[in-house]
């Protein structure tokens, strides 16, 4: 948005069951609360989505103090430049860019792929996560995602359990991409078994497997499977640190405080010689948006949270023979241009 004017702001928390519990290392979600910014020029409107950063105890009422606290500024027609000073990474700042960028869409009538210099964007191989369970329970899980075509499973740091939990649904979907995400719960000597294990099972890529803060760990560990940073990638300060100890950069916008900065995260990576994954929490069709258009640097994505919902918004993102098609009618069109399509 190279331009400013003055905005109306309106914020508001939604609460999103998800269809049944979901469990990851230390956490178990039984909902998602997301804020939901709206930005209004008179005309136009913008949107954006954030359920935050849980692990950083961000959560909705975190995030609409930020946004308040930032609301003169916001109000006084606020750049996507000018946003990354006013509030720091997050949700809160997520939710605010996804706004800006919709808003800037609508008033130049350009689509959000084009203003961010990409090409059109196409339907992306997703994958599908298993909250971590019983393993019979996991392979049963992997068995009902027919169509899918990449699997994440997520694990907790036992080690016997979840080895038992990758060889379940490896011999349950022979057939897949399997990747593995043991949100920060194994420690340095854990990990020989453990790749040893997913190297049996064909499991390609391993997520974010010690705390953040233990970095420094991996140096000098060979490791056959690409490890990914999740937690260890918060921002576009953290990309330097991961080379040599990380073969991946995980994104999401809630962590890094939205696309403008997504997109500065993937081509930094790229230029790193990094590999670049997109990601999500779990949030409605509108949240997955920008990290659609975010998804079509990457090399790996993960874009299934609508799936864990009870109920998604109408429009939503179609997943269809394990890709994600996310229409721009969802976020980024103007409504009578969606409509007359």
């Amino acid at each position: 948005m190279t331009g400013a004017s003055a905005l109306s702001l309106a914020v508001v928390v939604e609460s999103l069951p998800l269809a049944k519990p979901f469990r990851i290392s230390g956490h178990v979600f039984t909902r998602s609360d997301v804020v939901v910014v709206t930005l209004s020029d008179g005309v136009n409107i913008g949107r954006g989505e954030a359920s935050g950063v849980y692990y950083l105890d961000e959560d909705a009422p975190a995030m609409v103090a930020a946004i308040e606290r930032a609301r003169p500024a916001i109000e006084q027609g606020v750049t996507r430049a000018a946003l990354r000073d006013l509030l720091p990474c997050g949700g809160a700042r997520n939710a605010v860019d996804s706004a800006l960028w919709e808003l800037e869409a609508r008033r130049s009538g350009q689509p959000i792929w084009a203003l961010a210099g990409l090409e059109r964007p196409h339907p992306l191989l997703t994958t599908f996560t298993l909250g971590a369970d019983d393993p019979e329970v996991m392979a049963q899980g992997a068995l009902s995602f027919a169509e899918a075509r990449a699997l994440k499973l997520k694990l907790t740091g036992d080690l016997a359990l979840d080895i038992a939990r990758v060889r379940a649904v490896r011999a349950a979907r022979p057939e897949c991409w399997i990747g593995v995400d043991a949100n920060q719960g194994f420690a340095i000597g854990d990990l020989d078994a453990l790749v040893d294990a997913l190297v049996a099972a064909d499991v390609k890529l391993l997520e974010q497997p010690l705390p953040r803060g233990r970095e420094g760990d991996l140096d000098g560990f060979t490791c056959p499977i690409p490890i990914a940073a999740d937690e260890s990638a918060l921002s576009l300060a953290d990309i330097p640190g991961l080379v040599g100890r990380f073969d991946v950069v995980n994104i999401k916008l809630d962590k890094c405080g939205g696309l403008t900065e997504g997109l500065e995260m993937a081509h930094t990576a790229r230029r790193l010689g990094l590999q670049v994954m997109v990601g999500n929490m779990v949030g409605s069709s509108l949240a997955m948006a920008p990290a659609f258009i975010l998804g079509q640097l990457c090399d790996i994505v993960d874009l299934d949270g609508p799936i864990f919902l009870a109920e998604d918004r109408t429009p939503a993102i179609d997943y269809s023979g394990g890709l994600a098609w996310c229409d721009e009618a969802i976020w980024g069109r103007a409504v009578e241009q969606a409509t007359q399509a």
